[in-house]
């Protein structure tokens, strides 16, 4: 037998590395016989070497286009949530228009107005994603003929609106006239602060509800609002706050201006700690204090705003039996003016008259005592201003009125009659502050205010 040699022998073509054993032909196996006579068989074997650059590239493709492929699902799934909102909103807009169609002279230009003004929004939110999808398909095409099917209705329907057009000139007429008689009233009550050349009190404006509470609840129908009436420097907008479900005074909100009291924001509140509570809502905020009173023992409080501070003073005469015909436990009542502070209570020797008594800032203490004719429980509330303390009581559900007035000057006294609106029937606060020759009511849980008109002559 010769001997056997096999010689293995890679192609030369890289393209059969690729050819499977099958497809191999005959050509790939020749024999030959060798030198010494030996046999010998030449193999052809594919291309044996890895394509590992090849297998790298296609890997790194196929990672591309599987983060293309969720970069896309994504953006879809963000397309199909906002069409659901878009379509939901527009079909709340066919509603709207149906309802239009069907009365016209229910409506006033403005609705037509901001209906064109949504559908040109719903037109180019449309035009956006039919841009970013890069697509047009019949959906598309379809809110694009409902949106102008749309306005071309409400242009339509426009054109029947004559009667509320006429209705619409006549209310704004209205309220022209209204803003008239406002600017007006605000012309004759023109403030005069710090000046008190004249001889009383000639009128009240009428009231000026702000708004509800900062708690938003009626159930606080006890309370005051209103301005400091000797204000520090950088104080002078500040506004306080104070109410609850009943007479009893449990906490202060100060707000650093008037927007910040109507927002309900920037506050800073002033919790009465225990054995301070205090009782009725005669309460004010004067240099930076504030003064209230207080049942244990009863006496009246001083709260400073910056330290914290209290104290109190005993009035020995001053009575609790003696309130206001509106409130419980209003004894003590405080108030300023252009004159200084004052506190005014009734007492058991003046047979539940009004005492008014002028009070020492410094020492915190009563500086002088007048007697006046007014008997407490008959009136509603009393109030200070320019000298004079001035003392009101209820006509009828929506009327009040002041009815006494008393000259710290001269110690006389005079009856009046100065009736001004309520807001609600009864009020817990009534006060008057120099500092713009307001009266600030708390009525029933509203914050109301009015403008005061002194007799110049």
């Amino acid at each position: 037998m010769l001997p056997f040699l096999l010689l293995l022998l890679p192609a030369i073509s890289p393209a059969s590395a690729w050819m499977p054993v099958e497809d191999w032909e005959s050509g790939n196996v020749t024999a030959s016989v060798g030198e010494l006579g030996q046999c010998v068989c030449h193999v052809y074997l594919p291309e044996t070497t890895f394509p590992a650059d090849r297998v790298q590239h296609m890997q790194q493709v196929s990672t591309d286009l599987i983060l293309e492929v969720d970069i896309q699902r994504n953006k879809l799934e963000s397309y199909g949530g906002r069409l659901d909102v878009y379509l939901k909103e527009l079909m709340d807009l066919t509603v709207r228009v149906a309802m239009l169609e069907s009365s016209p002279d229910a409506y006033i230009k403005l609705d037509f107005e901001l209906l064109r003004i949504e559908l040109r929004e719903f037109e180019a939110i449309v035009s956006q994603l039919k841009e970013s999808l890069n697509s047009s398909s019949p959906m598309f095409d379809s809110l694009y003929t409902e949106i102008r099917n749309m306005t071309f209705i409400v242009n339509q329907l426009e054109t029947f609106d004559k009667n509320n057009l006429e209705v619409i000139r006549i209310e704004f007429a209205k309220l022209q006239k209204k803003l008239e008689e406002c600017q007006i009233e605000q012309e004759i009550i023109k403030p005069d602060i710090g000046n008190c050349n004249n001889t009383g009190i000639l009128s009240i404006s009428k009231p000026m509800v702000i708004q509800l509470n900062a708690h938003l609840s009626p159930g606080y129908q006890y309370g005051g609002w209103g301005k400091d009436s000797k204000p520090i420097r950088g104080s002078e907008s500040m506004y306080f706050y104070g109410a609850y479900s009943t007479p009893s005074v449990h906490a202060f909100v100060l707000y650093s201006d008037y927007d910040q009291l109507l927002l309900r924001a920037g506050y800073k509140q002033h919790s009465i700690t225990h054995g301070w509570a205090g009782a009725g809502n005669n309460y004010i905020v004067h240099g930076n204090a504030i003064y209230y009173q207080i049942n244990s023992p009863f006496s009246m409080s001083k709260l400073n705003l910056t330290s914290s501070l209290k104290e109190y003073r005993v009035i020995p005469a001053a009575s609790q039996k003696f309130s206001y015909s509106y409130s419980a436990n209003q004894n003590l009542d405080f108030a300023a003016d252009e004159t200084g502070l004052w506190v005014m209570y009734a007492s058991e020797q003046s047979k539940g008259k009004i005492i008014l008594a002028k009070i020492d800032e410094k020492s915190f203490g009563v500086a002088d005592e007048m007697n006046t004719g007014v008997f407490k429980p008959q009136a509603g509330n009393a109030f200070m201003a320019c000298g004079v303390m001035y003392a009101t009581r209820s006509v009828d559900v929506s009327t009040e009125e002041i009815f006494y007035a008393f000259d710290t000057k001269t110690k006389q006294q005079k009856h009046l009659n100065i009736p001004f609106k309520k807001f609600q029937e009864k009020y817990s606060n009534l006060d008057y502050n120099p500092t713009d020759q307001k009266l600030y009511m708390y009525n029933n849980g509203y914050y109301v205010s009015y403008n005061v008109r002194f007799n110049k002559e």
